[in-house]
């Protein structure tokens, strides 16, 4: 996690400077204003360290209230509302289910259906609400700024259950993309999370609704379609350690299908030694049962000691702000953190 190497305050700042700019003016001005505000970096330092991300503090406040305004009336709203807000915090976690890198992970998706000439089973560790098993349900549009390859999922058939509007993902492509021509065949989907949320639960979908930066309509738009996606038909979720399940929950999968294991954004959140445990239990399972691994993760995680590789020739700065892409430990592409862009490597 970013902050692990970095005060509170320059945590803070990190955030302002870096990931929110061009996402949230909003979330980029508190954050930078928290940083040089020291009693409530104080207040915030009385939290466990994971508790004192950026994100989770002003998902938090938004989810109780906090309306976009400036510093001010932000800080007067934290105020009168701190118990509330340090009862969230506690309580809560940074589990933003963003269905748009379904976006950046499809190319790979499809790419490993073909060449194993099956169907998927799939395996998201950090899953959340799942939403992100669902990228055959989904429509996509990739602009390479010249032409655009939309993709949508299949019409049901004739009388069945009233047709859902799915959200359609949008991403700009640049390099030599595999793009399908055709969604992949998924006939298992299950996820695991210490926390998984529940698509059928208001209080767990207006969550990740503020997870949502605020001037994200969009995408505030397409979790709420990808909800009602994941309603039809929710997926398995287990509740529990990644290390600890994801073997047994293989097991579950279907024999002849193409099991791909995925995560994005998850494992910041884990220790060093956490990442190298996830990596060797992978690789045995992709020795025994057989299995792709598809990590779709940040520079900050990347950079420590979890045995990833970064492509050598990639100028220094590249990753900024962005994720790198690697299926079965070797880099493929640079991705949006929000699935917004697919550079293919």
């Amino acid at each position: 996690m970013a902050g692990a190497a970095m005060g509170t305050a320059d945590w803070y700042r990190h955030f302002g400077t870096v990931d929110a700019p061009g996402s949230s003016a909003c979330y980029a001005d508190w954050s930078l204003q928290i940083a040089d505000d020291p009693a409530l970096i104080a207040r915030i330092d009385q939290w466990p360290h994971n508790k004192r991300q950026p994100l989770l503090l002003l998902a938090a406040a938004r989810y109780l209230g906090a309306k976009v305004s400036p510093y001010s009336e932000f800080r007067n709203f934290l105020d009168e509302h701190w118990a509330d807000v340090s009862r969230t915090v506690l309580s809560r976690a940074t589990q933003t289910n963003e269905v748009g890198r379904c976006a950046t992970l499809l190319p790979s998706l499809a790419a490993i259906s073909a060449a194993e000439q099956k169907p998927l089973a799939l395996i998201e560790v950090g899953a959340s609400a799942g939403l992100a098993l669902f990228p055959d349900r989904y429509g996509y549009e990739y602009d390479d700024g010249t032409t655009v390859t939309r993709l949508a999922p299949e019409p049901r058939p004739a009388g069945q259950l009233p047709a859902l509007v799915p959200p359609v993902l949008r991403c700009a492509v640049s390099g030599p993309v595999p793009l399908p021509d055709r969604l992949p065949e998924v006939v298992w989907r299950a996820g695991i999370d210490l926390n998984p949320l529940d698509v059928g639960n208001d209080d767990d979908v207006a969550w990740l609704e503020a997870l949502i930066w605020p001037e994200q309509d969009f995408r505030r738009e397409r979790l709420r379609k990808a909800i009602g996606v994941a309603r039809e038909n929710p997926p398995l979720l287990v509740a529990g350690d990644l290390n600890q399940q994801l073997v047994s929950l293989a097991d579950r999968a279907p024999a002849d299908a193409a099991l791909v294991v995925f995560h994005s954004a998850v494992m910041g959140y884990l220790s060093a030694d956490g990442r190298s445990r996830f990596r060797s239990t992978v690789q045995d399972l992709a020795a025994g049962r057989g299995c792709h691994w598809l990590s779709n993760e940040g520079e900050t995680v990347i950079a420590q000691a979890d045995g990833s590789t970064v492509v050598p020739e990639m100028a220094a700065g590249r990753l900024r702000g962005n994720f790198l892409l690697l299926h079965n430990g070797r880099p493929v592409a640079i991705t949006g953190p929000h699935g917004q862009s697919l550079e293919w490597l």
